[in-house]
């Protein structure tokens, strides 16, 4: 497969889970990647070995996405390869109710950073070194549109947040033929949400297709819409969640 051959990713968060699976659908279509990671640093070194011998070009960047200086820094040494594809994957997943008073606020405000203003830091930095015919895809969460339990508001404030700016940018950057999408998966299995986990039975009953996927689903969902063959389509949210949201 080679439907990216001689293009450049920029994947945010891409040492493990479903990063780690986008990064390497990527380089299987041929694209070459730089990815950026913050504590997994044995992870990212372990992936670029393993991409490195696919042929493609390959590198790993220490950038917390929610630190507008660090991810600034990053996109100007990714810039020197050129940026076709930016893939938004890095992310927060903290939880707790309105009303419970021992919320770690410090840890939500972090949240916000990452999964909303990293975000959208990170587009306007990378859209300077972007060609005309990029794409941008973010990876959000059926979250954004359903509240299966109490607890997740912020969370799926930020992904809600992520598809309106989707909407938006598609808008804005359409007359530069730049696609916009965001990615929504359901059930994964990471190390996060492991399909073994103690309440995986309980959230598979409403899968439709009754399995987790795996971070590969949402890595080919990616290389899809990075490629020649999605060119026609900006601004859709894309659930990849098994059926979930039926």
């Amino acid at each position: 497969m080679s439907k990216l051959k001689n293009k450049t990713a920029f994947v945010t968060g891409g040492s493990r889970g479903i990063g780690a699976g986008i990064v390497r659908q990527l380089a299987l279509e041929g694209a070459n990647v730089i990815f950026t990671y913050v504590n997994s640093k044995q992870k990212a070194e372990d992936l670029v070995a393993e991409i490195e011998a696919l042929g493609v070009r390959i590198m790993a960047i220490k950038a917390d996405t929610g630190n507008s200086d660090e991810i600034n820094n990053a996109i100007q040494q990714a810039s020197e390869w050129g940026i076709d594809i930016l893939v938004n994957s890095a992310g927060l997943f903290v939880t707790g109710e309105i009303d419970n008073k021992d919320n770690d606020l410090s840890a939500l405000q972090q949240q916000w950073d990452v999964n909303v203003h990293g975000v959208v830091n990170t587009v306007r930095y990378v859209l300077p070194f972007m060609k005309n015919g990029g794409r941008i895809i973010s990876i959000g969460s059926t979250g954004a549109t359903r509240s299966p339990y109490p607890g997740i508001g912020d969370y799926a404030a930020t992904k809600a947040a992520l598809a309106a700016y989707t909407r938006s940018w598609a808008r804005d950057l359409g007359s530069k033929n730049i696609t916009v999408n965001i990615i929504q998966p359901g059930l994964i299995d990471t190390d996060m949400n492991p399909s073994d986990g103690p309440f995986s039975s309980q959230m598979l009953q409403a899968v439709a297709l009754g399995h987790y996927g795996e971070p590969k689903d949402i890595g080919m969902a990616v290389s899809f819409l990075a490629s020649d063959e999605a060119r026609y389509i900006t601004g859709v949210t894309l659930n990849v969640d098994g059926g979930q949201t039926t």
